[in-house]
């Protein structure tokens, strides 16, 4: 459940512990070593979640287009999980279970560091008896990648080979649509089926393996007279995955599609999900394994209650929990109706009925901390026994589809072992692309919220709650602070010009990052705007600023993430001639790549005196890094 990433490369990082006054992010804390790094930890203590229930993976960082695969990759007789997030990025989970009962453990959010671009397929092309990879490139060709390695050790390396047809031509998927490998007729040679953006069927069969890569020949471009023209049906409200503002269309377009024995006639049916389509439909083969026959009328996939997405449902089938009968598993990745309605609940499983159809046991099939997309979190002591709560803001609100309220988690646990209790919404601080900051602005000695919006500004929230259940109302009209342009605004609190207030550093969406100095009073904030003076701290878009002494020197330092999953460190070099700090323009990586839309906050967590990682991600979720120093 842990993967070391590489440690910083200058001096060390630190931060701030919780303490009276200012938020964690906001004081100087221990400072890092040279040799200091972190591991990734899905489950590092309990996570309880909205419904009463610990999650299960709850820093998995969540989903928000997930296309699942199961296959058994190391060659044990159980499926192992797959599910490919955003380009390049597949994400493993090994089967740890039984046949009966799987259980799923993280191992990689990037399977053997692969670039497999839009979308992949596991097949055993050559029939060694070792599962192959089938990926897409750029530009949507299809390429494959061998298994080199053996049926309990795959080992798959880049670049792979092209697949061709038989006029030497390279092969093509059209984009975002995802096709499917299966020797349909049962001949030995397997068949490799893409469908169209016109919603049309092509097929092609596997020839030969020569010494440039696999040959297919065309067969028909039309297979089985198919053409998807959705919707085959109306999105019924209030069965499967509640909706949002959907409509109906008439038009055919992206898709996914699995081949599987539905029916329980020895035959393999065509399951396909399409982006204008709520359910899965399901194309019966009425012909024989040596002579399908798929020219029928599809019809809704069987299912209780009813497949309803917002759309572009990607399917995976195998038999789960070894009764014989075909579970089913849903990737959600957002269609025609409203896609932000399944941001969160969209890891879809259905069980297999002795009816031959499906029955609807969760949405969340890992369940974690999730809510839709483009998490930020934010840490400090709320209730005031001294341990750090944990308060996530997002995009937006996957059942209203409005500015969405933050979530905040108690920490009900000890210093050395934390557990998180959901403990409900904050309302009253909702804003489309909410991010959050606990520090005492209003100088009573607890915490409130400084939320940043999409593009109103910064604005803050007063808690005037008790000691151990906060409440917070608004203070002013309107924002405390507001860049001149842009949006995204991403705030970071804490005293940078040495006068005991509490200071403000906006991120945006251009990567710009603003400071307003406060030259107010304690209890009183007045945040003035000075233009550029952080012109030369620059980490590309979506910055996401936050503050912390990363040198132990006893200044704050600037840690920003970014939209494309760094995290850099820039150094505080103290006060300038004006006395305003001034940050080393040349910032360090700390570590690899995290998620996309990277929102760092380093807190001590586990009670060690050491400072972990959390990062809020572009999936809605947050990760965690432990600290191994």
């Amino acid at each position: 459940m842990l993967v070391p990433i590489m440690a910083l490369a200058a001096c060390g990082v630190g931060g701030a512990g919780a303490g009276p006054g200012m938020g964690v992010e906001a004081e100087a804390g221990p400072a890092f070593l040279p040799s200091d790094s972190f591991e990734r930890v899905i489950a590092p203590f309990e996570v309880v979640g909205r419904s009463g229930v610990p999650y299960e993976f709850p820093f998995l960082g969540g989903f928000e287009v997930p296309r699942p695969h199961l296959v058994d990759i190391n060659g044990n007789g159980l499926h192992d999980l797959f599910v490919q997030t955003f380009r390049d990025e597949l994400v493993h989970f090994e089967n740890v279970g039984t046949a009966a009962e799987p259980r799923f453990q993280w191992r990689s959010s990037r399977f053997q560091e692969l670039d497999v671009g839009g979308w992949v397929r596991f097949f055993d092309l050559d029939g060694d008896g070792r599962v192959d990879l089938f990926v897409e490139l750029p530009n949507s060709l299809i390429q494959y990648v061998p298994n080199t390695g053996t049926p309990e050790e795959p080992l798959f390396q880049m670049p792979g080979l092209p697949v061709r047809d038989t006029e030497g031509q390279r092969i093509f998927a059209d984009a975002q649509n995802i096709p499917f490998l299966v020797d349909l007729d049962a001949n030995g040679r397997p068949d490799l089926f893409l469908g169209r953006i016109d919603g049309t069927l092509t097929r092609y069969e596997f020839v030969e393996m020569d010494d440039e890569g696999p040959v297919f020949r065309q067969v028909t471009d039309r297979f089985a007279n198919i053409e998807i023209y959705g919707a085959y049906t109306d999105p019924p409200s209030g069965q499967g995955i509640p909706l949002v503002g959907h409509e109906r269309p008439s038009l055919h377009g992206a898709n996914s599609m699995a081949f599987a024995d539905i029916t329980g006639n020895g035959v393999p049916d065509l399951v396909w999900g399409d982006f204008f389509e709520p359910g899965l439909l399901l194309i019966e083969n009425v012909g024989t394994r040596e002579a399908p026959d798929l020219d029928v009328p599809p019809v809704l996939l069987p299912a209780e209650p009813t497949v309803v997405t917002s759309g572009f449902n990607a399917p995976a089938l195998a038999d789960l929990t070894g009764d014989g009968r075909l579970d089913l598993l849903i990737g959600v990745l957002g269609g025609a109706y409203n896609a932000n309605s399944t941001s969160a609940n969209n890891l879809v499983f259905y069980r297999g009925t002795e009816e031959g159809g499906f029955r609807l046991e969760t949405t969340r099939f890992l369940n974690g901390i999730d809510w839709g997309s483009e998490a930020v979190p934010a840490v400090g002591d709320l209730t005031g026994n001294g341990l750090p709560d944990l308060v996530v803001g997002s995009k937006l609100d996957p059942a209203t589809s409005r500015p969405p309220p933050l979530h905040w988690y108690a920490n009900v646990g000890t210093p050395g072992a934390p557990r998180l209790e959901y403990r409900g919404q904050i309302s009253e601080a909702a804003h489309l692309n909410g991010a959050p900051v606990l520090a005492d602005l209003t100088g009573d000695g607890r915490l409130d919220l400084v939320v940043g919006s999409f593009n109103r500004g910064v604005f803050l929230y007063g808690n005037e709650g008790g000691v151990d259940e906060p409440r917070f109302v608004p203070v002013g009209d309107g924002p405390i602070a507001r860049p001149p342009r842009g949006n995204y605004f991403s705030p970071a609190v804490g005293d940078l010009t040495g006068n005991g207030l509490p200071d403000l550093v906006v991120g945006e969406g251009s990567g710009r990052l603003t400071l307003f100095v406060n030259v107010g009073t304690v209890g009183a904030p007045d945040l003035e705007l000075v233009p550029d003076a952080l012109a030369g701290v620059e980490v590309g878009a979506r910055s996401a600023p936050t503050l912390v002494d990363a040198t132990g020197d006893g200044l704050l330092d600037l840690v920003v993430g970014a939209r494309d999953g760094r995290v850099m460190v820039f150094q505080n070099l103290g006060p300038g001639p004006d006395g305003l700090p001034r940050f080393r323009e040349d910032g360090t990586a700390l570590g690899g790549r995290f998620a996309r839309l990277a929102a760092p906050r380093l807190v001590d967590l586990t009670g060690n005196g050491l400072l972990d990682l959390l990062v809020g991600s572009q999936d809605g979720g947050v990760t965690f890094y432990r600290n191994l120093r």
